[in-house]
């Protein structure tokens, strides 16, 4: 069956409530700034541009001088943002944010808060833009479900050469090489951790699926894998489905880490852990379940639950309760 080229379902879904479709209205001026999701995003863009991820222009850093190259990507340029400390006889983590269907990086970034961790942290961030599809928006060509629609690019190839490129002109830690996602981008960090965990170490989705098929995802190398998801998200659901009728599933976010559980060779059943999280800061209490499995070595796969969650969570601090996550997860 052919796929329509933007199914009806998705589009009323970012009509109502999908982070993407509040990204998009954000981009273009419609928010007001008057709520507290607003004005995080609309710090995040600023940050973004200070941090040197936007308004650079593709020969900066290059040009016949001496100095490595920060414009990635050929004609899909991307600047990496780096720290101001970098010192090339040391080695730095990598960590790549894919952002959600229709929404860009300045807006991913801001909401992730992920900015400040190339200094605080001596973090290389890669931010980079999905193509344009036919209707003008932004997407990751990750899995069948979600959300070339028909429209087909190689983002894989197009994200592992990023990383070596990056790779070859800085010292990446090549143990420390991380993506996260958001929705659709959150699909392509599976997709990423399938088909290049020879450089992917660790990733963390919100709210994005594996493939629906376990045959599907191959990978060559253990990654460490964190979902995170809310139980009522009505765009990507919580217990699995699709985002429009005439498009393929996807499994649920349990099935979703199962799968990195049988990957990684942990011992099956997730075990809960006493201790929760408050991470939406729209949710009363520690509203965040966190499960795990029992994993070899230094690999971890964990699932992080938040009870009454929707797709855009209102995060106090994702980047305080992800970085750590990640950076204890080097391979």
């Amino acid at each position: 069956m052919s796929a329509p080229s933007q199914p009806e379902h998705f589009i009323h879904a970012r009509q109502t409530n999908p982070a993407e479709s509040r990204g998009l209205a954000l981009a273009r001026g419609v928010l007001s700034g008057s709520t507290p999701m607003a004005r995080l995003l609309s710090f995040g863009a600023a940050a973004l541009v200070s941090s040197g991820l936007a308004g650079c222009s593709g020969d900066a850093g290059n040009g016949g001088s001496s100095e490595p190259r920060i414009t990635f990507g050929g004609s899909r340029p991307v600047d990496l943002a780096i720290p101001a400390a970098y010192d090339a006889e040391q080695s730095w983590p990598l960590l790549m944010v894919l952002h959600g269907y229709s929404v860009n990086a300045a807006i991913q970034t801001g909401y992730f808060g992920v900015n400040p961790l190339v200094d605080s942290e001596g973090v290389l961030l890669l931010a980079p833009e999905g193509l344009e599809n036919s209707v003008g928006d932004q997407f990751w060509n990750a899995t069948d479900a979600c959300c070339g629609f028909g429209e087909g690019s190689d983002d894989v190839a197009y994200l592992r050469s990023l990383i070596e490129d990056v790779s070859s002109d800085y010292t990446v830690d090549p143990s420390r090489v991380f993506v996260i996602g958001h929705s659709n981008g959150g699909f392509m960090t599976h997709r990423m951790a399938c088909d290049a965990s020879d450089l992917v170490t660790a990733a963390v989705s919100l709210a994005g699926m594996t493939w629906l098929d376990p045959a599907d995802c191959a990978p060559s190398n253990d990654v460490s894998f964190l979902q995170i998801h809310g139980t009522i998200d009505d765009t990507i659901l919580y217990d699995g489905g699709a985002v429009d009728p005439a498009l393929p599933s996807y499994p649920s976010a349990a099935e979703s880490v199962a799968r990195w559980q049988s990957h990684d060779a942990c011992t099956p059943g997730l075990v809960l852990d006493p201790v929760r999280k408050d991470l939406d800061i729209g949710l009363a209490g520690d509203e965040t379940r966190v499960e795990r499995f029992d994993c070899p070595g230094s690999l971890d796969v964990e699932l992080w639950t938040i009870e009454g969650g929707e797709h855009i969570p209102d995060f106090s601090d994702f980047a305080g309760n992800v970085w750590p996550w990640l950076d204890a997860h080097a391979r």
